[in-house]
């Protein structure tokens, strides 16, 4: 078939959404014909590109030929790439970085009209990309999937992006027509799954009568690949490592994003709990939620905050604290799912999750044991299964243990390869 892929970000964008288009059209070009749609690179991009109302790339890469051998052989996958003239405002520029969304919207909108193709792939970035996906598959007679790795208008609201009001209520009920439109969604766990089904009932109505088919939302999780047992793991920065741990006896850490999503007032009172008892929490990263934090646990002796380390450091990151804090507040299961936890329990660690039971994170750490799950509301609680879990070292190297047999039940390789087969059935099942 031939695909139209429509992401504002595609590398050399480094953003999350970035990174998971790339691995998708790579896994879906093994046997089919795609077309990447984006713009020009904005979001910390390791390399620029200069303005032109579009411009065309055919790309082949290593990255591809690895997933070509672990499929069977074949050619190496190869993709066009079509950037359109967007304007490239750097991300911390939210004002300005609407811009981006808006001038790729409207010239990606236009080029696609001109794309043939026999299937839409659109992805969340911009936020209303699927909206606009949507009306490309009215126009162009054409099936839409849709990837959603953050669920919006939902999203914006809880980050007060905008307020409840007219707006959101038009943005959701044209996102709401999106999920019908769609032919296959593409959920990244089982609480995003349930939360995209949930938006087909009508609370004013006494049936689902226009709903969303549980059966066309699929899960396909980011997932992530070990290497074989045998391998020799990657060295560790004793620098990286010395940073993070400083004194503590036990170290917690976040690693990541400190937006709006975490569960944050939680942690820091948490900490406060613990300060007398050399158990360190330590924030890597940078994010709209920073400063609020640092005033928050100013104070605190055993709360430090360190920037964002160089990408080749991210094995020593995940591989230096005792365990990862992964955490989402009370009201956002399933518009959120930290793709994270894969990396970390690639790197054997234990996960506290500071987050419902219902969402991924907990359900899944607790499922395969790599994992123990505190109310993201309740200090005391988080204070006391961290306590218990620093005091007791086998049940530390069991969950270790878990983590690392859990990694292995989700690599990207097996959930890409599930993608191509939702992709397949469109064809096969439309």
């Amino acid at each position: 078939m031939r695909i139209l892929f429509l992401n504002l970000y595609f590398p050399p964008d480094t953003s999350a959404t970035a990174k998971s288009a790339e691995s998708m059209v790579h896994a879906l070009a093994q046997t089919h014909e795609v077309t990447v749609l984006c713009g020009r690179p904005s979001y910390d991009p390791t390399e620029r590109r200069p303005w032109k109302l579009w411009q065309t790339e055919r790309i082949s890469s290593k990255n591809a030929q690895s997933f070509s051998e672990t499929q069977g052989g074949g050619e190496p996958a190869a993709f066009t790439v079509i950037r359109v003239g967007s304007t490239d405002y750097p991300r911390i520029q939210m004002n300005r970085r609407i811009l981006n969304y808006l001038t790729y919207v409207k010239l990606a909108f236009w080029c696609a009209l001109f794309i043939p193709c026999d299937v839409i792939f659109a992805m969340t970035d911009p936020p209303f990309n699927g909206i606009a996906g949507a009306f490309l598959s009215v126009l162009k007679r054409k099936p839409l999937i849709y990837n959603i790795q953050d669920l919006y208008p939902d999203m914006a609201v809880a980050g007060s992006i905008v307020q409840p009001g007219l707006l959101t209520r038009f943005w959701e009920r044209l996102h709401r027509g999106a999920l019908r439109r769609a032919t296959r969604i593409i959920a990244l766990g089982d609480d995003m799954r349930g939360r995209i089904i949930s938006k087909g009932i009508d609370p004013k109505g006494p049936t689902r009568t226009q709903g969303i088919d549980p059966a066309k939302v699929f899960i396909v999780r980011s997932g992530v690949d070990t290497p074989p047992p045998a391998s020799p793991g990657l060295p560790v920065n004793p620098e990286v490592t010395r940073a993070i741990r400083g004194n503590f006896r036990f170290v917690l850490l976040h690693a990541g994003n400190l937006g709006f999503y975490g569960a944050w007032d939680t942690i820091i009172a948490a900490a406060r709990k613990l300060q007398n008892e050399n158990i360190g929490f330590v924030f890597v990263g940078d994010g709209a939620e920073r400063s609020r934090l640092e005033s928050l646990a100013a104070g605190a002796a055993n709360v430090r905050f360190l920037p964002f380390f160089p990408s080749s450091d991210i094995p020593s990151v995940l591989a230096a604290p005792d365990a990862h804090i992964v955490t989402i507040k009370r009201g956002l299961e399933g518009v959120v799912v930290p793709s994270k936890m894969f990396g970390i329990i690639a790197a054997e660690k234990p996960i506290i999750a500071v987050a419902s039971r219902d969402t991924d994170v907990a359900a899944l750490g607790v499922r395969h044991g790599f994992a123990i799950c505190a109310d993201p509301s309740n200090p005391e609680e988080l204070a006391s299964s961290i306590r218990r879990i620093a005091a007791d070292p086998d049940a530390l190297s069991a969950m270790s243990r878990a983590a690392r047999e859990a990694a292995a039940k989700y690599s990207s390789t097996s959930e890409l390869r599930n993608l191509a087969a939702i992709v397949d059935g469109v064809r096969t099942h439309p």
